[in-house]
């Protein structure tokens, strides 16, 4: 089955047009930017902060500074503490500290290394009270003394409107400031900014609505009754009623609101009750190869890496060909059902059932990386390795020896006797080490001991289809419930030399807002499946008209039913485990040429928007906008890789582990200019928002999020 060619590696460059939007004044403007995340790893919202503040930094040098709150541990092991460059963030910060509160100025040690102002909470722990009778006078939202979670809020938000009161004092009218907040934590900073009618501009962006987390939580049928939820009810039963309220009364003060996905701007719209202005996809800083060849050299590395760990967990049971074996996975919070892994499991139960009947001879490991609550590995697990590392040494011993008898033979002149050159001892060796490869029970499913075996939703599912890792299954699990580390006994590898020695990952989402896993996999180059109810998947079925031809699978569990979603995602599979070799190989160029759509130079142009915008709303004297101007977020430029022929066949002898089985495929028709025409019709304008423009028909299978 061969693939359909739709990308050559010249066809993108100069296709799309290049970032128009006017440059703001940046040497007049100071750029805060405010999250619970900044120096405090804790949720994807790190990732996203972390990554974007390099292209934030070349933008706005020294007038961008990051704020959060204060950690000890963090700060001393994160950030280079140092004094600020503008004499009215220091005057700012002295007013707070001589009044009894802590704030911490330096460089987060990450690239950029942007400004931090951190505010302990701690040290402004004395004035709570007050603060909670301050926001019930501005907004009538009282909290509870028992969430704590709410009350550091609180606490940090008023430390925060503080310190902004104090810098505009200082600075007068000139230079503007732009406070950026991210989620409902930094919510009560910029209601109370508001409220006391400080000078700035204001952008808030939500990365997914706190109530729809929760009832997402809950297997609620979430998006077929958004517009039925009774949203105060929800969040009083739930007990985040508090939280609710920060959250939507931020989202209506702000002069800007920003969502990362269309299709959490469908939820904010009815949870919160209000239309995002602009949505702000998250990106990635992605590292761009020299040659095309060097990342497959990289996934051939890992890939032996991951087999050297499957040959010693499937001990006495490796009847399968690791050359014709397969690496699926699936990764991140172990939220069953909202990550998708219910679903995953009934597919691969049903992909087990294909490859079986079809008498394939391809082989399927699946791994589930997810961290849930264990005692330790478990003893077979571990017993799997060192029989493994055994049987290596013990044919690594017998291989020096029988090396250096033939070396001597064939320095004499003489060709061996092959009965001789191995002793009777080294056969016993051998014996022994098959024998101690000898295994009567099952392999394992999972690498570690459980807390709760018998509730935990995976193994109770594996128990329920009965994938075992019998010697009949096609489709192997691993289930690896804990977070992976180049330190592990187990499996010695991080977790992007794992990534890239996959072949697939499987994220066949419920909800998620945006979903960096299938991003990160891209980037990568490795093909993975999504939804069209994950923003990334919204994404690029918004901007690639065939996505599959990239290798971004997208199952529908929108609009379909829950048993149509499942057959979908099995046949995606089923489809992936018949490609040849070089099939696999082309699809992983394609997907990585895909990275450009995910890089932060380009993503971030919908940040300079949002600002742009709340500046045009704040100042409108100053900062001229026009509010039905659509969005000149149209487009990017590929790069060439010079180093690299325009065609995967070309580039077919460049490749690692070329087969030359499979060289009857050389034969299939290709034209450069059709597909480079093919291009420009399945790569959309990217970067546009709203209504599809006149006269552009949608495409097939195109929703309207």
């Amino acid at each position: 089955m061969p693939l359909s060619r739709s990308l050559s590696m010249t066809s993108l460059s100069g296709l799309l047009p290049a970032w128009e939007e006017d440059e703001l004044p940046v040497e007049d403007l100071l750029l805060f930017e405010v999250a619970w995340e900044v120096t405090n790893k804790v949720g994807g919202i790190y990732t996203v902060i972390q990554t974007k503040a390099k292209i934030t930094v070349d933008e706005w040098g020294e007038n961008f500074y990051m704020m959060g709150p204060y950690f000890e541990h963090n700060f001393k092991t994160q950030v280079e503490g140092c004094e600020p460059p503008n004499p009215a963030i220091r005057k700012a910060m002295d007013a707070l500290i001589h009044n009894g509160c802590q704030v911490h100025f330096g460089r987060w040690l990450i690239e950029g290394s942007p400004y931090v102002i951190l505010f302990d909470i701690g040290s402004a722990a004395w004035n709570l009270d007050r603060w909670k009778g301050d926001l019930w006078e501005t907004c009538n939202i009282g909290l509870p003394y028992h969430d704590r979670e709410a009350n550091d809020a609180l606490i940090l938000g008023s430390l925060i409107a503080w310190f902004f009161k104090e810098l505009t004092d200082q600075l007068g009218d000139k230079p503007n400031v732009i406070s950026h907040f991210h989620e409902w934590q930094a919510g009560p900073g910029l209601i109370l900014s508001r409220f006391r009618k400080i000078p700035m501009a204001t952008v808030f962006t939500t990365h997914a609505t706190l109530l729809g987390r929760y009832l997402c939580a809950g297997n609620a049928d979430f998006y077929n009754n958004l517009d039925k939820f009774n949203i105060d009810k929800e969040a009083g039963e739930r007990q985040i009623y508090h939280r609710y309220c920060l959250e939507r009364a931020a989202v209506h003060c702000a002069h800007v609101f920003t969502t990362v996905s269309q299709i959490t701007a469908v939820e904010a719209n009815h949870m919160l009750h209000r239309k995002p202005d602009v949505v702000t996809p998250n990106g990635l800083n992605v590292k761009k190869f020299s040659a095309m060849h060097e990342f497959q050299n990289l996934h051939s590395t890992s890939k032996a890496r991951i087999q050297e760990f499957v040959r010693g967990h499937f001990y006495g049971h490796l009847d399968f060909n690791l050359e014709k074996t397969l690496f699926f996975f699936i990764a991140g919070r172990y939220e069953f059902s909202n990550k998708g892994a219910d679903i995953f499991l009934e597919s691969l139960s049903r992909l087990n059932y294909l490859l079986r009947v079809h008498r394939n001879d391809m082989t399927v490991v699946v791994f589930f990386i997810m961290p849930a609550k264990t005692n330790n590995f478990n003893v077979e697990s571990l017993k799997g390795q060192a029989v493994r590392k055994q049987l290596w040494d013990t044919a690594h011993t017998v291989k020096e020896k029988f090396g250096k008898k033939l070396y001597d033979a064939l320095l004499k002149g003489q060709i061996p006797d092959m009965n001789s050159i191995l002793d009777r001892d080294d056969f016993t060796i051998m014996k022994r080490a098959i024998y101690a490869t000898q295994r009567h029970s099952l392999p394992p499913v999972t690498t570690h001991n459980m807390l709760d075996d018998s509730a935990d939703p995976i193994l109770s599912n594996v128990r329920r289809i009965g994938l075992f890792n019998s010697r009949n299954d096609r489709v192997k699990i691993i289930f690896h419930p804990e977070f992976l580390s180049s330190t592990s006994p187990l499996l010695p590898m991080d977790y992007e030399d794992f990534v890239r020695g996959c072949n697939l990952g499987v994220f066949p989402s419920y909800y998620e807002p945006w979903g960096y896993t299938p991003g990160e996999c891209t980037v990568m180059g490795i093909p993975s499946v999504t939804t069209n109810l994950s923003g990334f998947g919204c994404f690029m079925e918004e901007h690639v008209s065939d996505p599959a031809a990239y290798g971004i699978y997208i199952v529908d569990r929108r609009f379909r039913s829950a048993e149509e979603s499942c057959n979908q995602l099995t046949q995606f599979m089923f489809s992936f485990c018949q490609q040849s070799r070089r099939q696999r190989i082309i699809q992983r160029n394609r997907t990585e040429r895909l990275s450009d759509l995910l890089d932060w130079r380009y993503l971030g142009r919908f940040y300079i928007h949002a600002r742009h915008l709340a500046l045009s709303r704040a100042f409108p004297e100053k900062f001229k906008m026009d509010p039905i101007a659509p969005l000149k977020t149209d487009g990017f430029r590929y790069p060439r890789p010079l180093s690299v022929p325009p065609s995967p066949s070309a580039s077919l002898h460049s490749t690692p582990h070329h087969s030359d089985v499979e060289d009857d495929d050389d034969d299939e028709p290709y034209d450069e200019d059709e597909e480079a025409e093919r291009d420009r019709l399945n790569i959309k304008a990217p970067f546009v928002l709203g209504a599809v423009p006149e006269g552009k028909k949608k495409q097939p299978g195109e929703s309207g999020n």
